[in-house]
């Protein structure tokens, strides 16, 4: 935050001077302060979020200043200023940008707040971004109206005389289209040069609109094709990464290990990889991905888990979704030697899943929920990119029960509670005794049992004598002082084999299946590999399933109103995907035309607020291809850059539209009244959009917050160059 300060300071210090640059400067750690105290009342922490709000607030905070501190230091440049002081030009000059920068001014707030409204996890995880942006542009609106004037008079004072800038100005004013202003720069010029053609002949003029038309629609069209991908959120850079192991049930331990152990030794020479651990037979410690996946709960001879540890990012070139990829294939050719499933499981960027890709299968019974989750199954294998395919359904397992023999039991007298102890002590085991070792701090616990080769073989255990009862009882008398013979437990107990209950998950009250996968490698996002899916599924044949044979239904958002028919509900990362966006827009649509009411009734008039809102769409032509070239994902923090752009490009045209009407009430033609209106609020255009680029460039690097980024440097290199041309000739 500190780099982004200083670098947009410096920015403003070498485009405006040193002078303003301290002016502009006084409010960026005003406003930052305040939200920071806007945060700590809010009950927010100093995290990745509300730092980089803070960040991303930066260069737009700026702007009002920045509007504020070059029309006070342009009135001190204009002619005829000979009878006025500086307070009163300072009190001009801001009375001239006052109304129309209050309007521009909530126009951002109105395009940045809809995040706010964005529901489930996603809605927390990103809330401090828009209650800190709108809450830093209400209080850098009071600080350019209170102290930028105030800092401006005082820190301007020993700037040339009025007079002396009158007389300079009598001799150096050659401007060709207005008298009002000082010595024009080279963009200002570059700009009149520029409008000059697209305003006075219609050939340019319906050449440049078809031309940035053309633009726009392909820019969204890269988005189709596949060059831009989009995606909920990026991969993140975190130092470690779990692989989760799971056997097929019924194996015993000691194999688990040595599949585990298999595992680990493949990645251990990765040069990356630090340490690891494996955990056989139970679950890792605590952690984000077990906490929400659920991985804590794992147990069972069957299962494993090996927690991997990388170099701090700062010391290694590969980000862990990559080294992730690089290890999957030779875990997966172990895990199949083995007949296990495997998953590797990256920290989730943002708010977590199950799992990435998450279908949710329901059915009229257990038997056709289980045929459409292994038919959902053989499609998730055999589409490219995706991984890791599981499904939360146990395979059959043997159970065996030991039934009594009652009435033999009974008539050698033995009771069921003696057969089942004599089982208990042969499988499970029982301590008998303790052995005091001389030396030792602790007793050794001495535990009768079978050896472990025995008691795997239910037959082994029918081998076992249970002594017989009261002597006198039994079917034959025995001879005087011959003790109660031992009777083998096969006469008594016979052997039955079952399969053992399955898990039963239920969502919403109805019985569900679950089956689970990753996206890697071919497609990264799980959007592309459920369109590619979603064609196969709709082709199956539903009364396979215990359907009536119509297609079958995918939900996205809803859940199914019942379980009579087969259906399937995708949900993940890709129901997140769609409530974000959906929210979004949403909201952004309603703010949209909030915005558009607001300018109604200062502008009065329905047309003029139409366009300056027409520039909004611009910033995606430069918004599309930079993510394209950079190789980076569309996503929800690409969406957050845009929407805030959005707002910025309102604000500069407010401004420009409300100085064009100025211009046109001095008497000035139209055709001049924009080239004017354009060219005296180019430089201060300029300087936020330069503002804006310098403070979001640091947060680029982050992967996150990467799009953000690119959304706002490209929208506002767009938007600047396209912009500022299409609302004057609109």
């Amino acid at each position: 935050m500190g780099i982004a300060i200083l670098s947009v300071s410096l920015l403003i210090m070498f485009t405006l001077g040193w002078r303003e640059s301290i002016i502009v400067a006084v409010a960026i750690p005003s406003t930052l302060a305040l939200t920071l105290l806007l945060f700590y009342l809010y009950g927010f922490t100093l995290n990745r979020i509300t730092l980089f709000a803070l960040i991303f607030s930066i260069g737009i905070l700026v702007d009002d200043a920045i509007v504020v501190v070059e029309n006070i230091v342009r009135h001190f440049h204009l002619p005829g200023q000979r009878d006025k002081s500086r307070v009163q030009m300072a009190v001009e000059a801001v009375g001239e940008v006052g109304n129309p920068t209050i309007l521009a001014t909530f126009a951002v707030i109105f395009a940045v707040v809809p995040m706010a409204f964005v529901g489930g996890l996603m809605g927390s995880y990103m809330r401090p971004i828009p209650i800190g942006a709108s809450a830093a542009m209400g209080f850098s609106l009071i600080i350019a109206f209170i102290v930028t004037p105030w800092a401006a008079v005082r820190v301007l004072s020993w700037w040339r005389k009025p007079e002396a800038a009158t007389a300079e100005a009598s001799t150096t004013d050659t401007k060709p289209h207005s008298h009002y202003e000082h010595e024009e720069d080279f963009f200002t010029k570059l700009y009149r040069r520029v409008m000059g053609p697209l305003l006075h002949q219609p050939l340019w003029r319906w050449s440049f609109l078809l031309g940035i038309t053309v633009l726009l629609l392909g820019s969204m069209a890269l988005a189709g094709i596949g060059w831009v991908k989009v995606k909920m959120l990026p991969f993140d850079n975190k130092s470690e990464f779990q692989i989760i192991l799971n056997m097929p049930e019924g194996s015993s331990l000691e194999r688990t290990t040595q599949a585990a152990r298999e595992i680990a030794a493949s990645i251990r020479h990765e040069p990356e990889v630090t340490d690891y651990q494996v955990y056989s037979g139970t679950s890792s410690p605590y952690n984000f991905n077990g906490l929400v996946r659920h991985y804590f709960m794992r147990g069972g001879a069957n299962m494993a888990d090996i927690q991997v540890n990388l170099l701090p990012k700062h010391e290694r070139s590969a980000q862990s979704h990559d080294i992730a990829k690089r290890v999957r294939p030779r875990i997966a050719e172990i895990a199949r030697r083995y007949n296990a499933r495997v998953a590797v499981a990256e920290v989730p960027p943002g708010p977590p899943v199950l799992q990435t890709l998450v279908a949710e299968i329901y059915g009229p019974d257990e038997t056709a929920r289980q045929a459409l989750a292994k038919e959902v199954r053989r499609i998730f294998a055999e589409t490219p990119g995706v991984v890791d395919i599981d499904w939360y359904q146990e395979a059959d397992q043997p159970r065996t029960r030991f039934i009594i023999d009652k009435e033999k039991a009974a008539l050698h007298r033995i009771s069921a509670e003696t057969i089942s102890q004599t089982l208990r002590i042969a499988v499970d085991g029982q301590s008998v005794d303790l052995l005091h070792v001389p030396g030792d701090k602790e007793d050794i616990n001495l535990v009768l049992q079978l050896p472990r080769a025995r008691k795997a073989v239910p037959e082994e255990l029918l081998a076992l004598r249970v002594r017989a009862g009261n002597a006198n009882a039994l079917p034959e008398p025995l001879a005087a002082g011959s003790p109660p013979p031992l009777v083998p437990l096969r006469e008594l107990v016979t052997i039955e084999t079952t399969i053992t209950d399955k898990s039963i998950y239920h969502k919403n009250l109805m019985p569900v299946t679950y089956v689970i996968g990753d996206v890697a490698g071919v497609a990264e996002s799980p959007v592309y590999a459920i369109f590619d899916m979603n064609q196969k599924l709709r082709a199956l044949d539903t009364t396979k399933f215990g359907g009536s044979g119509a297609e079958l239904k995918i939900h996205n958002s809803d859940m199914p109103f019942s379980d009579n028919e087969p259906a399937m509900k995708w949900d993940g990362e890709w129901h997140i995907t769609i409530e974000v966006f959906r929210d979004l827009g949403l909201a952004f649509g309603a703010c949209l035309v909030l915005i558009y009411v607001l300018m109604v009734g200062w502008f009065r008039s329905f047309m003029t607020p139409a366009i300056v809102m027409i520039a909004i769409p611009f910033s995606l032509v430069g918004i599309m291809p930079a993510h394209g070239a950079m190789g980076a994902f569309f996503s929800a923090t690409s969406m957050i850059g845009f929407m805030a752009g959005a707002g910025i490009v309102v604000r500069n045209s407010i401004i420009l539209v409300d100085f064009i009407e100025l211009r046109l009430a001095e008497g000035m033609a139209l055709s001049e009244a924009v080239i004017d209106a354009g060219a005296v609020r180019f430089r201060p255009m300029l300087l936020t959009a330069m503002a804006v680029i310098v403070g979001a460039s640091v947060i680029l690097a982050d992967p996150i917050f990467q799009g953000l980024a690119i959304s706002l440097m490209a929208g506002e290199v767009a938007s600047l160059l396209i912009s500022r041309m299409a609302v004057p000739v609109l």
